[in-house]
């Protein structure tokens, strides 16, 4: 296995050449937008250019600082929360979000680079055949790690790492609250290949490709397709996250 075979290096495009943007989003899982002001309302504009008509829901903007930042290992967005606003249950994350938007507002002093994954070439070149066994035919809990944070359904959110929504496409997921299911008689193996499973990715995710956001430009990557991480970093860095449903989304 070699980082360098699931590495993705997006293309740069302008923000307003909406056709060359969504072919370099579908060709490779990713692309970068240029030229939009570094603004919470770029991020939607942004999200209006690639996606249209086919935009279905979009999900409260989140600002994310971190000073002097640790690494951020490979993984997919996705988490399941509602919220009460005014006595009204409101969604503000879906466990089934297919885009993510990644703004650079304020870049580190240094450090703090990308790396993209495609997951889809991971499942079908990269991992042996036990870890694909694993991650397309059993069921885990997806965010059980986590259980008890408020915000977070009681309910465990039952799945695999690998399933298809109706229309045919493909999600391959990466999380850090999966566990195993409740009293499942197979519970020591699912955390063993768990465990499998976060150890192949970091070691790929070190020969990963690097590329470094500018102030204002906005990663897009397709959710179901690609994981994303970033190197640690010193200094102070900021950037603003949209999570979004498109039409084509479970």
């Amino acid at each position: 296995m070699n980082g360098h075979d699931i590495g993705i290096l997006p293309a740069r495009v302008d923000a307003t050449e909406s056709l060359k943007a969504k072919q370099a989003l579908s060709e490779s899982g990713a692309v970068i937008l240029t030229n939009l002001p570094p603004t919470p309302d770029a991020l939607v504009v942004a999200a209006a250019h690639l996606y249209g008509h086919n935009l279905r829901q979009i999900f409260p903007v989140r600002e994310r600082q971190s000073h002097d930042g640790d690494l951020v290992h490979l993984h997919a967005d996705s988490f399941d929360q509602v919220v009460d606003i005014g006595g009204i249950p409101n969604r503000r994350r879906d466990p089934d979000e297919d885009g993510v938007l990644i703004q650079c507002v304020s870049p580190p002093t240094s450090g703090g680079d990308s790396f993209l994954a495609d997951a889809y070439r991971f499942v079908d070149t990269c991992a042996d055949a036990d870890l694909v066994e694993f991650l397309t035919g059993a069921d885990v809990d997806l965010y059980g790690e986590w259980a008890g944070l408020r915000g977070l359904p009681a309910m465990p959110r039952v799945a695999r790492h690998v399933e298809y929504t109706r229309t045919g496409r493909r999600i391959v997921r990466r999380t850090d609250g999966a566990v195993p299911l409740h009293r499942d008689p197979g519970a020591d193996e699912i955390r063993v290949m768990l465990e499998r499973f976060e150890h192949t990715v970091r070691q790929l995710e070190r020969e990963l490709p690097r590329f470094t956001l500018t102030e204002g430009e906005i990663l897009a990557v397709d959710n179901y397709r690609c994981w994303h991480g970033r190197d640690a970093h010193t200094g102070d860095r900021t950037v603003r996250i949209l999570t979004l449903l498109t039409a084509a989304a479970r």
